[in-house]
């Protein structure tokens, strides 16, 4: 047994490490917590940001460049750094109760008391880890952080080597999320954290369930495209450019919109946007500008892509004052119209007013697990009813579904079968009969093909035929 003395010298040396290891795993911690925070453009800014600092002499400069790199270096593979820390922040831990038991050894207490020693300061460190939360620091100031440990950081990466074994840079082990970019990933993240947030706040009772609907649609615009929101092709009301004024205001009285996309030869024809409020001071006080035509009046359209992101085209409208865009799709065609209000009951509802016309009806239940749907009714409701995942991106309504099963234009009868749902086609309106009501019900295994159609197309595709026969022939004698 070593003499009074060197005990205590000793036992203040393990101390001093002891608490040499606290600090280091707080540290660790708080590193581990900005890692997977820091990107790569932000680095890249505060290279220019520092560069381009006139105070600064060449010298820090060059001092604080230099430690940008490492960090750049060590989010080059974060994952890897992030379990190097996690590994150092372990053993540390781990070290602190050893230490602490070999203390207690010094003075020949018992084992009992030995171990409870080294048991009871695991249990202290811990708890000062919850009441520091080094890791909340990490993720307020990840830049920070990572450049005030760039160095302590990078010994640890260099010491652990095994960290970066079965790592995402393992091809047989990335999936399908590896391949976004590093800024995406990081929005990823961050909006699945804030899904969560508001389901934990829905579940406290902390907000309205309106409310908390509304945040919900706030991180989802992002995903949500324009073609999902805007008013299609086929649906838009149209003026030709040849039109009166007169003509436009009948229009737009009966009509109720207030902005008129004018044509040319077809709807691909594009000359413009005619406002009611041009057209009302172009003829309040000059009755005999009532003869003259729509393009006299029309303003430059704001032309989008049917891919953009709701939140991006919410914020382009906004910044550029326009309240009406035309919405093209890849091969430069008019896809649809879509409004500023389109982009705002993405978040809030339904907006209508006292001029609103009727909305197309909603699903209706006809039977048990039986359903009626308009046919442009989302997928996404369709998925909200059954409680299923259709997992289809390039349609958007039931009728698009049920086109893309058979593989044509869809009669009455048609049928398919999708994800254990059977879909016909049960009403059609309009002069060419197209389909307006689907009818969505749980499969029999007996109707169901093996290549996701039904028994029924066969009947469905020979009177396809014939239909189209018919309309041929009724558009041949009309001409």
């Amino acid at each position: 047994m070593p003499s009074d003395t060197s005990a205590i010298v000793l036992t203040v040396i393990l101390i001093l490490v002891a608490a040499l290891l606290v600090w280091l795993s707080l540290t660790l911690a708080a590193a581990e917590g900005a890692v997977s925070r820091v990107t790569r453009a932000s680095l890249n800014n505060l290279i220019l940001e520092v560069q381009t600092d006139s105070e600064t002499s060449q010298f820090l400069r060059m001092k604080k460049i230099s430690r940008i790199h490492k960090v750049q270096h060590l989010i080059a593979d974060r994952y890897a750094t992030a379990g190097s820390c996690a590994f150092f922040r372990i053993t540390c831990n781990v070290l602190d109760g050893v230490l602490v038991t070999c203390i207690a050894a010094l003075f020949s207490v018992p084992m009992w008391a030995e171990l409870l020693a080294g048991v009871v300061f695991a249990v202290i460190v811990g708890v000062v880890s919850i009441l520091v939360r080094p890791r909340s620091a990490g993720v307020l100031k990840p830049v920070d952080i990572m450049l005030g440990r760039a160095t302590l950081v990078s010994v640890v990466t260099w010491l652990t080597p095994f960290a970066r074994i079965g790592g995402q840079h393992d091809p047989k082990k990335r999936d399908k999320d590896s391949d976004l970019s590093d800024d995406e990933e990081l929005e990823k993240i961050q909006l699945e954290q804030g899904r969560a947030t508001i389901d934990r706040l829905v579940e406290a009772n902390d907000f309205d369930p309106e409310v908390s609907e509304m945040l919900r649609n706030v991180l989802t615009l992002s995903e949500t495209l324009t073609r999902e929101i805007m008013v299609p092709r086929t649906d838009m009301i149209c003026i030709e450019r040849t039109q009166t004024l007169a003509s436009m205001l009948k229009l737009c009285s009966r009509s109720g919109f207030s902005r008129v996309p004018v044509i040319g030869d077809d709807v691909d024809d594009l000359i413009g946007i005619a406002y009611l409020k041009d057209a009302v001071r172009a003829t309040a006080f000059n009755p005999s500008a009532i003869s003259r035509t729509v393009d006299t009046i029309i303003r430059q359209p704001m032309l989008v892509p049917e891919s953009k992101p709701v939140d991006d085209l919410f914020h382009e409208m906004q910044r550029t004052r326009q309240h009406v865009a035309v919405v093209v799709d890849e091969y430069g065609g008019i896809a649809g119209l879509v409004t500023i209000e389109d982009t705002i009951e993405q978040i809030v509802g339904e907006l209508e007013d006292e001029h609103d016309r009727t909305q197309h009806a909603e699903p209706e239940k006809i039977g048990e697990n039986k359903w009626s749907m308009p046919a442009r009714t989302p997928i996404a409701d369709l998925e909200e009813i059954f409680e299923i995942d259709i997992d289809e991106d390039d349609v958007d309504t039931v009728y698009g579904l049920l086109t893309k099963l058979i593989g044509r234009v869809p009669i009455v009868g048609a049928s398919a079968v999708t994800r254990g749902l059977r879909l016909t086609a049960v009403d059609s309106a309009g002069r060419r009969k197209k389909v307006s009501t689907i009818v969505v019900e749980p499969a029999h295994v007996e109707g169901v093909r093996e290549d996701g159609g039904s028994t029924d197309d066969a009947a469905a595709k020979h009177g396809s035929e014939s239909d189209s026969k018919e309309h041929t022939s009724r558009d041949d004698d009309k001409e």
